[in-house]
């Protein structure tokens, strides 16, 4: 009992936290679904209910959304991806997490300290292969968008639904993939439509919580949640090696 409602909880201040900033739901999820389910059920779980309130949020922020860059961080991540599976076949994941841990922690401060990025082509192709390779490598694709977001300042509306578009592309890859290669149980589509209540909740909640915050606020929401996936990384990292 005391399970079922932390999971309930969960998943209402994860769709929360999506909503109203477009990131967050894998970043808050993954760590605590991990300590009820099995990975690759928390992993699917995670991607169904991603995929879920990217795509209610579609036809209310389709207008906001930046073709020009999505189009651009797309190409890139399908160049990534491959790249990161090689890595995940090959690289030690501990030695690799680590390594992205500290770089996002350490530019993310930069960040903090009014560091900017000057948004360039090149620079969105690039983008979007390290989320590619990212995604294919660890699961985790959000952190090079917010870092780039971030640093050419990037206002919350663009942020928010340029970032939904491009994770419907990813999860749906994503989801693809894990069923066909590893397969799915009941567990993972039994509890998925038990959060769907919470899920919408949260749709609500975070729509009003992205109304009240201003570009400021915005814009502390992204620092907090990159240090919080560097941080998660570093722990992964240090419990494996020790």
């Amino acid at each position: 009992m005391i399970e079922l409602l932390l999971f309930f909880l969960l998943i209402l201040l994860a769709s929360v936290l999506q909503t109203s900033s477009g990131f967050g739901f894998s970043i808050m999820a993954t760590p605590f679904l991990l300590m009820l389910f099995s990975p690759q059920e928390a992993m699917q779980i995670n991607i169904l209910l991603s995929l879920v309130i990217s795509l209610a949020l579609l036809w209310k922020i389709k207008s906001d959304v930046d073709f020009g860059l999505l189009k651009k961080i797309l190409l890139g991540s399908i160049g990534g991806a491959p790249f990161g599976s090689f890595i995940f076949a090959i690289v030690d994941l501990t030695t690799f997490k680590l390594i992205i841990a500290l770089i996002l922690i350490g530019v993310t401060i930069l960040l903090m300290r009014n560091f900017s990025i000057q948004p360039t082509k090149n620079r969105e192709y690039g983008v979007g292969f390290l989320s590619g390779l990212l995604t294919t490598s660890i699961g985790m694709a959000g952190p090079p968008l917010l870092l780039y977001f971030a640093g050419t300042q990037k206002n919350k509306e663009n942020t928010r639904a340029t970032s939904i578009a491009y994770f419907i592309f990813i999860y749906a890859i994503s989801l693809q993939f894990q069923l066909t290669v590893e397969g799915t149980n009941k567990t993972v589509w039994v509890n998925s439509l038990y959060a769907l209540p919470l899920v919408l909740i949260g749709l609500v909640l975070g729509q009003i919580l992205f109304k009240k915050l201003n570009q400021a606020l915005f814009t502390k929401m992204i620092y907090m949640l990159l240090l919080i996936a560097g941080v998660f990384l570093l722990g992964q990292s240090l419990l494996s090696l020790f």
